[in-house]
C-alpha cells in the first residue's frame, strides 16, 4: 500500500505511523508548578538526542482529552525551565498507565498511581523514586511543531542509577526491562541483548 498523510485516506481502522515508528523508549516526565504541584505523565515521543552534553527529547502533541487545557508538563517546563526524565521498568507498567491519565490541573499522579517522589540534586521537579533510572534536566530549547505539538529538549544535568543495574561496570539494561511503546495499546519490554562489531572493529 501507498498512502501520503493528510492527503490521502489510508484506509485502516487506526493509523499506521506510530507503529511504524516502533518501539519507542517511554519518557516519564515529572514537572512542578509555580505553586509546587508536581506533575508527571508519560510521553512516548522521546528519545535521547546526544551525549556531550547528554540531551533529550520528547515532543507532546494536542490538549488534554475532554479537557481544553494544555497539558500540564509543558505548561509546567516553560514555568520553570526543567524536567526530570524517569525511565519506565516492566515492573511499573500498571504505575505507568494510571499517570497517563488527563487529570485536572494540580491532581497529584503519583498519589494515584502509588508512586514515591524522589528528591532531586540540581533541580527542584521530583522525580520517581522507584525507576532504575532518572534524569533532572533544564530546557534549552522548545521548538513548535505543526498541528498544536511542542518539541522540548533539555539538556540533562544530573543522572540517578539505582546500584543494582550496574554490574561489572556497565549498565544492565535486562536487569530492569524497559518498557517500549508500539503504537495503538501495544508495548514490549526488552528482556534480552545483542551485540555487533562495526566494519574494521574487533
Amino acid at each position: 500500500m501507498f498512502y501520503r498523510p493528510g492527503l490521502d485516506d489510508h484506509g485502516l481502522p487506526h493509523n499506521p505511523f506510530k507503529t511504524i515508528v516502533a518501539p519507542r523508549p517511554i519518557g516519564w516526565i515529572s514537572t512542578l508548578d509555580t505553586n509546587g504541584n508536581a506533575n508527571l505523565a508519560p510521553y512516548s515521543f522521546f528519545n535521547g538526542v546526544q551525549d556531550d552534553p547528554p540531551m533529550v527529547m520528547y515532543s507532546t502533541t494536542g490538549k488534554k482529552i475532554g479537557r481544553d487545557e494544555e497539558k500540564d508538563s509543558l505548561l509546567n517546563i516553560r514555568a520553570t525551565g526543567e524536567f526530570c526524565v524517569s525511565i519506565v521498568s516492566s515492573e511499573l507498567q500498571d504505575a505507568m498507565n494510571i499517570s497517563s491519565a488527563h487529570n485536572p490541573h494540580g491532581d497529584d499522579e503519583y498519589t494515584h498511581a502509588g508512586l514515591t517522589k524522589g528528591t532531586p540534586s540540581v533541580i527542584k521537579a521530583p522525580f520517581v523514586a522507584e525507576a532504575p533510572i532518572s534524569m533532572e534536566c533544564n530546557l534549552f530549547k522548545e521548538i513548535e511543531l505543526p498541528g498544536h505539538a511542542f518539541m522540548i529538549i533539555g539538556e540533562v544535568v544530573g543522572i540517578h542509577i539505582q546500584d543494582q543495574h550496574i554490574k561489572n561496570g556497565l549498565l544492565d539494561i535486562t536487569s530492569y526491562k524497559p518498557l517500549a511503546r508500539l503504537g495503538y495499546r501495544d508495548y514490549a519490554a526488552v528482556t534480552e541483548t545483542f551485540s555487533l562489531n562495526r566494519p574494521g572493529q574487533s
